[in-house]
C-alpha cells in the first residue's frame, strides 16, 4: 500500500493509509473563468462613471497628439580618466607613467520640437558638454543634432536637427495661468523607454529658493518624473506645453520641477536669434525680509526686496530708487521674494520704461526704470581697526579711515543671535549715515525710544539691514 511521509513537530513520523478511492482512474478537469471577455459576455463593470471615462479619452488624445513631437536625446561626451587606479599610483606611478585615456560618456534625455524646420527645446544639463548627439523621432528616424545655443542659469537649451520634410510640433501654452490642482501630463524617455506618459497634478507653481538653477521659478508637480525625462514636455489637459520637465527630489517620492514654458520660451528665443541670452540688470544690491525688518519698516507681513545698495549710474539710480527702499512690484507683477524680483528683472525687456513700485518711509512710490544689459560689477573694501570702549547690544566698533566696522561679537548676544559678524562695516543706524563712533553714539542715544535697532551692514561686496531688538 502506498504512504505518504508527513513531518511532525519533535522529529516524529506518522504514516499515512492512502485511500485508494472508486473511480480514481477518471481524470476531473477543472474549468477557470476566462479572463478574456467575450463580446457576448458583459464586463464587470458595465457602466463606469462618465467623468472617469472623459478623463481617460482626454488623456489618450493629449498622448496620441503630442508624443509624436516628443524626441529621444542621446548625448556623447569623452572624458579623460588615468590608466591606473589612483590606489597603486603612488606606489608603481614611477614605472607606468602611462597618459590618460579616454573614457566615452553617454546619457539619454528627452526634448520636444518647437518648430517644422526642426528646432527642439530641452534642458542644458542634457547636452552639456556634448560631442555627437543624436535624436530619435517616435517613428524610429534618427538625426544628428547641432547645439544652437545653452543658458546653463535656467537650465535651457535648443538644438537643430535638419530633416527632409516638415516635423511634427508642439503647441505652448500660458504658464501663468497654471493652478494649483489642475491635471499635470509628462511624456518623455524614462531610463530610455521611449514615449512615456504619466499623469498627476500641478503641485504648486512659482518655486523658488530649490537650489537647482540662478534664476528659479519652478512648476511642482506629482507626475513621475524620472531620469531621461529631462528635457521632455509637462503638459495640461489640452495638450499645452506649460513647462520643461527638469528635475527630482531623489530622497522623495511625487516631487518634480519643471521650468514654465514662459520661461523657457523667452530663453528659447533669444538662443535661436543670438545663440545666447541677454538679461535686464537694475543696479542695486538686495535682500529679503523677514518679520523684525518688515515691521522696522512698517510692514504687516513679509513680502518684497529690501534695498541694501544702490551702484551709481545704473538704471535703479536714474530711476530714484534709494537704499532702504522696499521693492514690492516690478512692472505690474509682485515681488514676494529676492529670487523673483532677480527673475523679473532678468526677463524683462531693454529699451523699454517699466513701472516699479517702492515703499519708502511708509509710503508707497511708483517710479520709472528703463533697463540696460547685465554687466558684471563688484565692489570691495577691506578692514581695519580702532576699538570703541563702550559695548553696544553685544558688539564693540572700531573706527576705520573708511568708517565704522564691528570690531568684536560677544557670543549669545543679540547681535550674535542675528548673525552679526566680526569686520562688518556699519553704513547706517536707524537710517541715520554713520561714518564716525561719534555717529554712533548719537545713534545709540537716539535708539532708547524706539523698540528695535535697524542696522545697514556691508560685508564683503555685500549690503544687509539687520533689525536688533533693544535690550538696554
Amino acid at each position: 500500500m502506498l504512504m505518504l511521509f508527513s513531518r511532525l513537530s519533535g522529529g516524529m513520523l506518522l504514516l499515512l493509509p492512502w485511500l485508494v478511492l472508486g473511480g480514481c482512474n477518471e481524470r476531473q478537469e477543472t474549468h477557470l473563468t476566462s479572463s478574456v471577455r467575450q463580446e457576448e459576455a458583459p464586463p464587470p463593470v458595465e457602466a463606469p462613471a462618465p467623468e472617469l471615462l472623459l478623463s481617460q479619452r482626454a488623456f489618450i488624445d493629449v498622448s496620441e497628439k503630442v508624443t509624436p513631437a516628443v524626441v529621444n536625446i542621446r548625448a556623447e561626451r569623452v572624458r579623460m580618466v588615468d590608466r591606473i587606479s589612483p590606489l597603486f599610483e603612488d606606489f608603481f606611478g614611477e614605472f607606468f607613467n602611462a597618459p590618460p585615456a579616454e573614457q566615452r560618456e553617454r546619457s539619454l534625455g528627452s526634448g520636444f520640437i518647437l518648430s517644422a524646420d526642426g528646432y527642439i527645446l530641452t534642458n542644458e544639463h542634457v547636452v552639456s558638454g556634448a560631442e555627437q548627439i543624436k535624436v530619435r523621432l517616435t517613428d524610429q528616424r534618427v538625426f544628428p543634432g547641432k547645439v544652437v545655443g545653452v543658458d546653463p542659469k535656467t537650465d535651457v537649451a535648443v538644438i537643430k536637427i535638419d530633416a527632409a520634410g516638415p516635423l511634427p510640433v508642439v503647441v505652448l501654452g500660458d504658464s501663468d495661468r497654471l493652478k494649483v490642482g489642475q491635471w499635470a501630463l509628462a511624456i518623455g524617455n524614462p531610463f530610455g523607454l521611449d514615449s512615456t506618459l504619466t499623469v498627476g497634478v500641478i503641485s504648486a507653481t512659482g518655486r523658488t529658493d530649490v537650489g537647482i538653477e540662478d534664476y528659479e521659478n519652478f512648476v511642482q508637480t506629482d507626475a513621475s518624473i524620472n531620469p531621461g525625462n529631462s528635457g521632455g514636455p509637462l503638459l495640461n489637459i489640452y495638450g499645452e506645453v506649460v513647462g520643461v520637465n527638469t528635475a527630482i527630489v531623489a530622497s522623495g517620492q511625487g516631487i518634480g520641477f519643471a521650468i514654465p514654458i514662459n520661461l523657457a520660451r523667452l530663453i528659447a528665443d533669444q538662443l535661436i536669434s543670438n545663440g545666447q541670452v541677454t538679461r535686464g540688470w537694475l543696479g542695486v544690491s538686495i535682500q529679503p525680509l523677514d518679520a523684525a525688518l518688515a515691521a522696522s519698516f512698517g510692514m504687516d507681513r513679509v513680502t518684497g526686496a529690501l534695498v541694501t545698495g544702490v551702484l551709481p549710474g545704473t538704471p535703479a539710480e536714474e530711476a530714484g530708487i534709494r537704499r532702504g527702499d522696499v521693492l514690492l512690484n516690478f512692472d505690474g507683477k509682485p515681488v514676494r521674494t529676492v529670487k523673483e524680483l532677480q527673475l523679473l528683472v532678468a526677463s524683462a525687456p531693454l529699451g523699454k520704461n517699466l513701472p516699479v513700485e517702492v515703499l519708502r518711509e511708509a509710503t508707497r512710490l511708483t517710479l520709472e526704470v528703463l533697463l540696460v544689459a547685465r554687466e558684471e560689477s563688484a565692489p570691495s573694501a577691506q578692514p581695519t581697526q580702532a576699538e570703541e570702549p563702550a559695548p553696544w547690544l553685544g558688539m564693540r566698533f572700531a573706527e576705520t579711515g573708511e568708517g565704522v566696522r564691528v570690531a568684536e561679537v560677544e557670543p549669545d548676544s543679540v547681535a550674535d543671535d542675528a548673525g552679526i559678524q566680526g569686520g562688518d562695516l556699519v553704513l547706517a543706524i536707524n537710517r541715520h549715515a554713520v561714518r564716525t563712533l561719534a555717529d554712533v553714539r548719537s545713534a545709540r542715544q537716539r535708539a532708547r525710544v524706539k523698540e528695535s535697532v535697524l542696522l545697514l551692514l556691508q560685508r564683503g561686496d555685500t549690503n544687509l539691514f539687520v533689525a536688533l531688538p533693544l535690550v538696554e
